[in-house]
């Protein structure tokens, strides 16, 4: 049991970066840098990619809590 709540926890940590790392910058300094995502999209469209990426940002956290503390109960 503990070898899956180690997968879930290794998997939501790695699902939990890479919705970070997707997410759009509020910072306009970093947006000359890495380019605007909404150079490409329409803001409303833009818009509605962030919060689906904020939504797994914070499911993904929630997931990877619950099953760390279980993990670490059952340990």
């Amino acid at each position: 049991m503990t070898i899956a709540f180690s997968v879930v926890v290794i998997l939501a940590a790695l699902f939990m970066i890479v919705t970070v790392l997707l997410q759009s910058s509020n910072n306009k300094g970093l947006g000359a840098i890495a380019g605007e995502v909404t150079q490409n999209m329409n803001k409303a469209q833009a818009a509605s990619v962030d919060a689906k990426l904020a939504l797994g940002t914070k499911i993904a956290a929630a997931v990877f809590v619950v099953f760390s503390l279980l993990l670490w109960m059952f340990s």
